[in-house]
């Protein structure tokens, strides 16, 4: 990114000349940092500064760039502090793969390679399943079978090293209990559950009973119970789904004794 600048070349009955130039995002206290001293940069920034621009590269491109860059020019005058407003905002996204449609009794998907930018219409794709290259498909659209064990990754042809996070189905989710000490009626229990998969996963609670048509305690990833009861002793398991599966958690027993 660049910026050009102009200034008064004579101030104060003496010439004006420029000391320093620098970019920044961050301020510490009321100063701008030089991206050149921010440690999220180090060795990633490059300036190329003449005589009235100043143009910045970034190289090893990150996700967390994305932010607003202003330019800087401090001179010998008394007041020769300068800052460019606004200035530049970058967004720097990842490719990201979404599930276009699904027919969940064939195991057929029909995936994209996204982007929230405007990429040119005639590039393309590399698709990944669980790392390895699937032949034959180079559009932004990819027809795939898959099993709840399988990820799916792409990538822009010629930038391999910018692969898209991986899509999953949800892992077997674990559950936990807080506080893990004995239960004792009145107390405050909270139930959690957990599964790595992307997209993130949507979970629901349940307690077992023998009725095949259960009803679902909690739809979050959290049961709580505010005052526990002797009545809430049982077995609670939970599941976790997204787009390209569901898995169901091992059984937790929970034991409430009376006071």
């Amino acid at each position: 990114m660049s910026c050009t600048y102009r200034y008064p070349s004579w101030k104060y009955g003496r010439y004006t000349e420029v000391k320093e130039t620098f970019w920044f995002t961050k301020l510490s206290g009321k100063e701008p940092v030089d991206l050149r001293t921010d440690s999220d940069y180090q060795d990633r920034v490059e300036y190329s500064c003449s005589e009235k621009s100043c143009t910045l590269r970034i190289t090893d491109l990150r996700e967390s760039d994305s932010a607003e860059y202003k330019f800087r020019f401090i001179t010998n005058q008394p007041d020769g502090r300068y800052t460019g407003s606004p200035g530049v905002t970058l967004r720097v996204t990842d490719l990201q793969v979404r599930v276009n449609s699904l027919q969940a009794s064939t195991r057929w998907a029909e995936l994209i390679c996204h982007s929230s930018c405007l990429l040119p219409g005639y590039l393309r794709y590399i698709w990944y399943k669980n790392g390895r290259i699937i032949q034959g498909q180079t559009s932004s659209y990819c027809s795939v079978y898959f099993t709840p064990t399988d990820s799916f990754s792409c990538a822009v042809e010629g930038h391999e090293n910018f692969r898209s996070p991986p899509l999953y189905a949800p892992k077997l989710p674990s559950v936990s209990v807080s506080p893990s000490a004995e239960i004792v009626e009145g107390s405050s229990v909270t139930l959690t559950c957990s599964s790595d998969a992307n997209p993130a996963a949507n979970y629901t609670w349940y307690k077992k009973n023998g009725n095949p048509d259960l009803q679902p305690l909690s739809k979050d990833p959290q049961l709580v119970f505010s005052s526990i009861q002797s009545s809430d002793s049982g077995e609670y398991y939970c599941t976790a789904e997204n787009e390209l599966g569901r898995r169901t958690s091992k059984y937790i027993y929970i034991d409430v004794k009376c006071e």
